[in-house]
């Protein structure tokens, strides 16, 4: 049995323990972070093509249960007049709809998946090196252990360890041209939509929020300026980053002002990064996938679900090619074009320079956020159905 070891516990590793597992593959995640959870707060969009990815693993459902449901996007300009309305997803089964939850959340559903499977998840264990020889791959890591495997399969996120022992002149991550804010307030204004993602399009800012069920509003805003600094993010307040944001928000006729100035303590920032031209994804024995291959910024919202779609394609074509090497092809070929797509489409919401990323034709913003319709992805995920 092929043996294959996973460098990263996050979304796109633990969803492609489940999907290898399910494949019949021997696998164990090594992950980092010495905790489980170790995910501060941020919340995702899991839009309809990460739902239909997680149904072919038999995980739609405890992922649903875990967020609650947008079933439209209405977007408005910075004087609070309706631009557009538009259903999120086309399915009638619920479980393929979008979802709004907490990172933390979807990592937790994911991990207690792939341990009620018996796929083993070891934490404390950053990737530090790997030797790759005729035979196999050796994992080392920084705790001094290590893991002999078939193959080792980096989802190790934007600062990926194995990218760059893939490609030594890997480029490294780019910044896209935005901060990123984000919180959550109690006691905001009760949605008038319930379901409903609200986008704005201020003057200064792009602003998107959503009501859960319980009445707590789940928000973002990205503003373009200079990017903070490592230590200016660590000794980031709310009280600093309302400061920043209330003077631009309130320029607006929209509710984000009043949204932000509810908000508590649970307000943070970050920084949009992307990955510019991404070299080899693969060696004979080594694969990234997810942000570690394909990191885009985070304005389609796409990131979580792309690596579902990379855990399903990734564990179709181990099952159904002759040879690791002929599986990691196939893979490569189906999926850069569409990650492409996908990062050029961010790229162009936040303003960052073009780059052609890796190999792929790049493609319109529609193909690179796709609704659950798309009938070229539902037979590229159906598990039952062979890789073209």
């Amino acid at each position: 049995m092929t043996s294959i070891v996973i460098a990263g516990g996050g979304v796109g590793g633990l969803t492609a323990a489940l999907a290898l597992g399910k494949a019949g593959f021997e696998v164990a995640v090594y992950e980092a972070h010495p905790v489980a959870d170790a995910d501060i707060g941020a919340f995702l969009t899991l839009a309809s093509n990460g739902m239909v990815a997680l149904a072919q693993l038999d995980a739609a459902r405890p992922v649903a249960e875990a967020g609650f449901p947008l079933t439209a996007l209405r977007l408005t300009d910075d004087t609070g007049a309706e631009i557009a309305v538009r259903p999120m997803g086309g399915h009638d089964d619920p479980l393929t709809r979008y979802r709004c939850l907490l990172r933390a959340e979807l990592c937790a559903v994911l991990r207690s998946e792939a341990l009620r499977r018996g796929i083993p998840i070891r934490h404390g264990k950053r990737l530090v090196a790997a030797a790759e020889d005729a035979t196999g791959v050796t994992a080392r890591f920084g705790d001094g252990g290590t893991a002999r495997c078939d193959l080792l399969i980096g989802a190790d996120g934007l600062n990926s360890t194995l990218r760059r022992l893939i490609d030594p002149a890997a480029a490294p991550r780019r910044y896209a041209g935005q901060r990123v804010f984000y919180g959550y307030a109690a006691e905001a204004p009760r949605a008038e939509r319930p379901g409903t993602f609200e986008m704005v399009r201020g003057s200064e800012a792009a602003f998107g929020y959503a009501v859960s069920p319980g009445g707590t509003t789940y928000w973002f805003a990205r503003v373009t300026g200079a990017e903070l600094s490592a230590e200016e993010i660590a000794a980031g307040t709310a009280v600093r980053w309302r400061a920043e944001l209330l003077p631009l928000l309130r320029r607006d006729a929209t509710p984000a002002a009043d949204i932000v100035a509810a908000t508590g303590d649970r307000l943070m920032a970050t920084n949009a990064h992307d990955l510019p031209a991404v070299g080899p994804w693969h060696t004979r024995r080594m694969l990234i996938i997810g942000d570690a291959a394909h990191a885009a910024s985070p304005a389609t919202g796409q990131g979580a679900s792309m690596a579902m779609e990379d855990a399903v394609v990734l564990a179709k074509a181990l099952r159904d090619a002759g040879t690791i090497d002929a599986a990691l092809e196939t893979y490569e070929g189906l999926r850069r074009p569409r990650t492409d797509a996908n990062i050029a489409a961010s790229a162009r919401m936040t303003g960052a320079r073009p780059v052609r990323a890796g190999s792929g034709s790049g493609g319109e913003a529609s193909r690179s956020s796709p609704s659950g319709g798309d009938e070229d992805l539902l037979r590229l995920l159906d598990w039952t159905s062979r890789l073209p």
